[in-house]
């Protein structure tokens, strides 16, 4: 059973065709080994589901996802990192390989892996108060899997160094121009700004979406 990843399906009261991946580990849903193998369960669960059109990713109306837990982080031995490490990448893959359109909606923060996680979403929308870090040079670290190369991927090599090597945080009005969000709104507008972007979608059947999708991992 998961304890920290819902998934609000529409006989659960969602809209027809769209789901919600909904991070609940308060306060800041920072991102423990077992947040990861629950992302990666849920979006195995998601991608079986022929009735489901998209997918929003929400961490909540305060916070998308403040990054690594630090504290667990310094208990673990190195096997037991590396092992760690293995695991964000594999959540990571998993939201992005799902076979929907993706809606990360962003409020309060998105840092580090929580900032990945977020691009790992086909598109982001966010509060025009979030702030933005790939903060992970700040604890020692550096970003997880294709971190960095996901960054790049939505800002281009150049932006995307000066943000891994710094950690500095950006704002949404920054990242908008940077790229890194594609729509910027009021903070109580978040989650109904994503809902207007996945309602896109849920006419289309859903094998043609898929294969929409995939023919990008082609490239």
């Amino acid at each position: 059973m998961r304890e920290f990843v819902g998934v609000v399906y529409p006989e659960n009261g969602a809209e027809r065709g769209i789901a919600t991946l909904l991070l609940s580990r308060p306060p800041t849903n920072a991102l423990t080994r077992q947040v990861h193998r629950e992302i990666s369960d849920a979006a195995a669960e998601l991608g079986g589901r022929d009735d489901i059109a998209a997918v929003i990713v929400f961490g909540g109306h305060e916070i998308f996802s403040a990054g690594e837990d630090m504290p667990e982080l310094h208990t673990l031995t190195a096997d037991e990192a590396a092992v760690a490490a293995r695991v964000c990448e594999e959540a990571i893959d998993a939201l992005a390989a799902l076979p929907k359109p993706t809606v990360a909606a962003i409020t309060g923060y998105a840092l580090g892996a929580g900032l990945t996680l977020a691009l790992s979403a086909d598109w982001r929308v966010s509060g025009d108060n979030v702030k933005f870090g790939a903060t992970e040079i700040l604890a020692g670290l550096a970003p997880v899997g294709d971190g960095a190369g996901r960054l790049a991927d939505a800002v281009g090599k150049s932006k995307a160094k000066d943000l891994v090597f710094s950690g500095r945080f950006v704002d949404a009005r920054e990242a908008l121009e940077l790229g890194l969000i594609d729509e910027m709104v009021a903070p109580d507008g978040v989650y109904d700004a994503a809902l207007a972007w996945a309602r896109r979608f849920v006419d289309y059947p859903p094998e043609v979406l898929a294969a929409a999708k995939a023919s990008f991992a082609r490239r």
